[in-house]
C-alpha cells in the first residue's frame, strides 16, 4: 500500500454554548479527509476534559487528562455518531448533544471531542495509521447563573532591541474569575524615520485575541515579522481585558550582530589612529635653531 502522508481536518477548531441548567443543546462538527488524499479515512470520535497546565514561564499546555470542576461537561456530552467513514475529498458531520443537569454550576466548562484514526476499522483499503495525528475541537461552555469575571493585566512588554526579526511582543494576564476570559490586542507598526506603515497589512490587520482560562495567569506572546533587518521601528500594543485597556509604545531597535560587529571594528581604528598620532606627536623631536 503506497503511504499516503496526507492528515483529515476538523472544522470547527472550536465553538462556544451559552448553557443553561436543565437543558439540550445539540451541536456538530464535521471531519475532512483532503481532495488529494489516496485512501478512505476511518475515524473515531471520543470526548475527553480540556484544561490548561501552567509552567513556570505561566505558558499554557493543553491537558486532556485531567479533570476539574470546569471539566464536568465532558461528562454531558453524548456523541452519535462516534465511527465512521469519510472518503476522499469528502466530509462527514459528527453530531453530539450536550445533557447539562439541573444541578450544572454555573461559570465555564470545557471538553475536547477528539477526532483519530480508527485502528478497528484499519486494513488495506484503510489509511496508513503511521501518517495520521489525532485532532481535536475544543468544546467552551458558560453555564448561566452567579459567573464571576475578575482579572487583570500584569504585562504589557514591548521590548526596545534586538538583533534581528521577528519582534516579539508579549503580556501577562490573570483570571481569578469561573469562566474563560478574551484578551484583545492591537498593535501597530511603523518605521521610524519615515513613517511608513508596516502593520496592519493587507493580510493581517494587527488585531487578535486570546482565551485566559478561570483561575489561571497566562503569559501571551506574538511574533511581529516583515520588519527591516537594521533600523528603528515604532510599535504600540493595546491590551483590552474584563474592562481593563493597556498601551505600551517602543521604539524598537533592530542592530543585526554583523554590523555591531562592523562598529567595533571601525571604533576601534579610529582610536588605534587617534592612539597612533597622539603617541607620534609626543615623540617627535624638537627642531634646533
Amino acid at each position: 500500500m503506497e503511504e499516503n502522508s496526507n492528515t483529515f481536518t476538523v472544522l470547527p477548531m472550536s465553538q462556544r454554548f451559552s448553557l443553561k441548567a436543565g437543558e439540550k443543546v445539540e451541536g456538530d462538527i464535521t471531519v475532512v479527509n483532503p481532495v488529494d488524499a489516496k485512501e478512505d479515512f476511518a475515524y473515531k470520535a471520543a470526548v475527553a476534559p480540556y484544561g490548561v497546565i501552567e509552567n513556570e514561564h505561566a505558558d499554557y499546555t493543553i491537558d486532556l487528562v485531567g479533570t476539574s470542576s470546569y471539566t464536568e461537561i465532558a461528562k454531558w456530552i453524548k456523541i452519535d455518531n462516534p465511527t465512521g467513514t469519510v472518503k476522499p475529498n469528502e466530509s462527514k458531520k459528527i453530531h453530539f448533544t450536550i445533557n447539562v443537569p439541573k444541578n450544572a454550576p454555573a461559570g465555564g466548562q470545557y471538553a475536547a471531542i477528539e477526532i483519530s484514526s480508527d485502528q478497528k476499522k484499519e486494513g488495506n483499503e484503510g489509511v496508513n495509521i503511521q501518517n495520521v495525528f489525532e485532532m481535536a475541537s475544543i468544546i467552551y461552555g458558560t453555564v448561566d447563573g452567579k459567573t464571576k469575571h475578575e482579572g487583570e493585566i500584569l504585562e504589557n512588554n514591548v521590548p526596545g532591541f534586538i538583533v534581528s526579526p521577528p519582534a516579539t511582543l508579549g503580556a501577562m494576564i490573570s483570571n481569578h474569575g469561573n469562566v474563560h476570559e478574551d484578551a484583545s490586542f492591537v498593535i501597530t507598526v511603523s518605521d521610524f524615520f519615515t513613517g511608513n506603515v508596516i502593520l496592519p497589512t493587507e493580510e493581517d490587520e494587527g488585531k487578535y485575541s486570546e482565551i485566559v482560562m478561570p483561575e489561571t495567569t497566562r503569559y501571551i506572546e506574538r511574533e511581529i515579522n516583515n520588519l527591516p533587518a537594521l533600523g528603528v521601528v515604532k510599535v504600540n500594543q493595546t491590551i483590552y481585558y474584563n474592562g481593563n485597556v493597556s498601551t505600551v509604545e517602543s521604539n524598537i531597535l533592530i542592530c543585526p550582530i554583523w554590523f555591531m560587529i562592523l562598529v567595533l571594528i571601525t571604533l576601534g581604528a579610529i582610536i588605534a589612529s587617534v592612539v597612533h598620532l597622539i603617541k607620534k606627536h609626543h615623540h617627535k623631536k624638537p627642531e634646533v635653531a
